[in-house]
């Protein structure tokens, strides 16, 4: 039972409620990715409207330095989500199980690593920073896609601003008095209180995972990013495995 909700949830088949599960994990994970990010080098890297306008007023400054900071830290980003698609429609193209996890077992991948050897480069602040800023941007980049392209373009992971726009926009139907009228074509506000859960869930996942990133950090510092990636495996690894036992019984009856 439990294999098969795995399956469901990073499996190649897909269903609106999978959906929304995910997305709650990987909410959770960027939240405290993006504020245990923060702690280690003084910058949000989960959303690209702050670094635009970043990149905007340092060239207005003429500080050419940090504006060549955030056009790399928007490249990352786009190369991560272009990275995410690649490996998605590689796998799609072989049929995958696995074919929406293998961005996520890069993220993993790449957490772990920056959670194993994030002190040692702290050394060198000269070198930590900018790379620890291009790599963050690099996986939320890669999650944001991922998600993006599993959910049909319905769900964001990585930055709040869309969601909490829903929320408000929900909000107000939900407080919007109806009044009676005897006008047949008087059109009725009605709140869709599915998507106030779905996002409002949204939101308290980020939240609390930017509560137990930015925690985690401050108290074990940069190993706090492995439960993360253990998180991400364990959410991913049922459709590898599914993958690997096709690809021995496909090798066997070649024999």
């Amino acid at each position: 039972m439990t294999a098969q909700y795995f399956r469901s949830l990073t499996g190649k088949h897909r269903s609106a409620g999978a959906n929304r599960q995910l997305g709650f994990s990987l909410a959770f994970v960027a939240g405290a990715t993006n504020a245990g990010g923060f702690l280690a080098v003084r910058q949000y890297t989960s959303h690209m409207s702050g670094i635009i306008s970043a990149i905007a007023d340092q060239a207005a400054l003429g500080d050419i330095r940090l504006m060549l900071g955030g056009i790399g830290s928007l490249a990352s980003f786009l190369a991560g989500a272009g990275c995410s698609a690649v490996l998605v429609n590689w796998g799609r193209r072989r049929s995958l199980q696995s074919q929406y996890v293998l961005p996520l077992l890069l993220e993993a991948a790449l957490l772990l690593l920056f959670g194993l050897l994030g002190s040692h480069l702290a050394l060198s602040e000269a070198f930590f920073v900018p790379v620890t800023v291009i790599l963050l941007c690099f996986i939320m980049g890669l999650q944001n896609a991922m998600i993006t392209k599993l959910s049909g373009a319905e769900i964001r992971t990585t930055h709040m601003t869309g969601i909490v726009t829903d929320l408000g926009i929900e909000l107000g139907k939900l407080l919007y008095w109806n009044r009676s009228t005897n006008d047949a074509h008087a059109h009725t506000v009605i709140a869709n209180r599915a998507k106030l859960r779905v996002h409002g869930t949204m939101l308290t996942a980020f939240f609390v995972g930017g509560l137990t990133g930015a925690t985690g950090f401050r108290h074990v510092g940069y190993i706090s990013t492995v439960p993360l990636a253990a998180a991400l495996v364990a959410l991913t690894i049922v459709p590898v495995v599914d993958d690997v036992l096709a690809g021995f019984y496909r090798l066997d009856r070649r024999q």
